[in-house]
């Protein structure tokens, strides 16, 4: 017998260091020279086979007597049996044969766990869908009670500072009508003053009387000055009271609006219509406050309403008794004056000069202000230049495309350049308006003294008209606001 084989065949990667099998052992069918190569997860074989084809070599006549004299066929020894070595054994197929129950047991086993767990899973989501829905209907229902309990409050606090706001308007109105009953009497201080000037030789000494005239005027305006500022305070009070009154309004209108949406979300249930999917809802966090901050904005609302509250009761009462203690000064300044109307002409020189050299002080403050509001106005043009160029710096660098609008060193740099420009500019104007009140300050104090001076110059009146002049003045009643 001769055996044939085929040749076996070794997968060529060539010179390629990326092939699947690398360095493969070089292809051969001579048995001494093969070496066996095998590959993870290949059955190993013990020997080199080759082919198992074969086929019968032709013998001459008489041969197979010579070698077999029965004449029967040869037997196939077990060497020539090397084709049964690549089957199956008896012990590979017992184990596939429990390699599949063993497959078939598990897989019924997970199924079973999967149908049990899933009926409990649908269970446990009913239910929990079920305990939510009803916690987020008691949490509306809570939250619908909390609503009403600060709508309570903020009712009851709103109309207490409304009737405050009433009051305090009454007493701004006695406020002005007092200070305005104060204008007669000062002016007829005033022209007693200016008919005293008019008096020659000895009647142009400085008596009492000048004393008490310029004391009663200085009075006058003082009581009139103070009751205008407490009017003008209890005016911007009231600008306080409304802003206060419109946040209760505000938070109030809010709270019912807020009741009235979550009453309808209360009220909805699984039958209900109007149901709609609203698919990103929950990722849609556009909320502004939690329980705690939105507590205390109400709470805020109306300590701010109290406090303003208890700011108008004071200015009430302060108001109340400015106007008492002013009617009783003016009135005690009156009749001291009456009384001493001869003792006041030595002194009215002296006070002229000294308001005349505070106005000249006033005349070189405003000088030296108005140099300043120069100088600042000149640096806060100089200083938009730089603001420009640091904004169109940023705006430029917005055009960055992709990955390049980086916040890199320069993109920070300028936005504290714009930041910090920004603060000077704002802090130089803040400054120019604070020089600019002063100068209408000193203007106005400028004024003032100049009206003074004037008023002292002419203040000199002939007694007998003067006390003709004072026969009248305003009676407790007017002074204090009632008319």
């Amino acid at each position: 017998m001769e055996f044939l084989g085929t040749t076996q065949l070794a997968s060529y990667c060539g010179t390629r260091k990326s092939c699947l099998f690398p360095d493969l052992a070089p292809t051969t069918t001579t048995k001494d020279t093969y070496q066996a190569h095998y590959l993870p997860g290949y059955r190993s074989l013990s020997s080199w086979r080759p082919s198992l084809l074969h086929r019968a070599v032709s013998a001459p006549a008489g041969a197979d007597k010579q070698f077999n004299p029965t004449g029967r066929p040869p037997t196939v020894l077990p060497a020539l049996h090397s084709s049964l070595h690549a089957r199956y054994s008896t012990r590979d197929w017992h184990l596939a044969n429990m390699a599949q129950l063993k497959g078939s047991e598990a897989s019924t086993y997970t199924a079973g766990r999967l149908n049990t767990d899933s009926r409990r899973l649908l269970h446990d989501k009913d239910q929990l869908t079920y305990h939510m829905q009803e916690d987020s209907t008691r949490n509306l229902g809570e939250r619908m009670d909390n609503i009403d309990f600060w709508r309570g409050e903020l009712a009851y606090e709103l109309e207490r500072l409304m009737k405050e706001s009433q009051a305090l308007e009454t007493v701004k109105r006695r406020l002005e009508c007092a200070a305005d009953e104060m204008q007669g009497p000062l002016k007829i201080a005033l022209e007693c003053l200016y008919h005293r000037e008019k008096r020659s030789g000895i009647d142009l000494v400085h008596d009492d009387v000048e004393k008490s005239l310029m004391k009663e005027v200085d009075v006058f305006k003082d009581c009139q000055e103070t009751l205008t500022k407490h009017a003008q305070m209890i005016n911007q009070q009231l600008g306080i009271n409304r802003d206060a009154q419109h946040a209760l309004e505000r938070d109030l209108s809010d709270k019912s609006s807020a009741h009235f949406i979550d009453e309808k979300c209360f009220n909805l249930r699984n039958t209900s219509d109007s149901l709609s999917f609203y698919h990103g809802v929950e990722k849609a966090d556009r909320v502004v406050s939690v329980p705690a901050t939105w507590a205390k904005f109400s709470e805020d609302n109306i300590r701010c309403s109290q406090h303003a509250r208890a700011n108008s009761v004071k200015l009430r009462e302060d108001a109340e008794a400015e106007l008492e203690s002013t009617s009783e000064e003016m009135w005690n300044h009156f009749v001291s004056t009456n009384l001493a109307f001869n003792n006041r002409i030595a002194e009215v020189a002296d006070v002229k000069n000294k308001l005349q050299a505070q106005l000249a002080k006033t005349l070189q403050e405003i000088f030296q202000t108005e140099n300043t509001i120069m100088l600042l106005e000149r640096s806060i043009k100089a200083k938009e230049y730089p603001l420009k160029v640091a904004q169109t710096r940023l705006e430029g660098r917005t055009k960055r495309p992709n990955v390049e609008l980086c916040r890199d060193a320069p993109q920070l740099q300028l936005v504290t350049e714009v930041f910090t420009l920004d603060n000077t500019l704002q802090t130089l104007k803040r400054r120019l308006q604070e020089a600019s009140a002063t100068l209408q300050m000193l203007i106005n104090n400028k004024s003032k003294l100049e009206e003074d001076i004037s008023v002292k110059t002419n203040s000199f009146f002939i007694d007998k008209k003067c006390m003709d002049m004072r026969k009248v003045f305003p009676s407790t009643p007017r002074l204090i606001g009632y008319t």
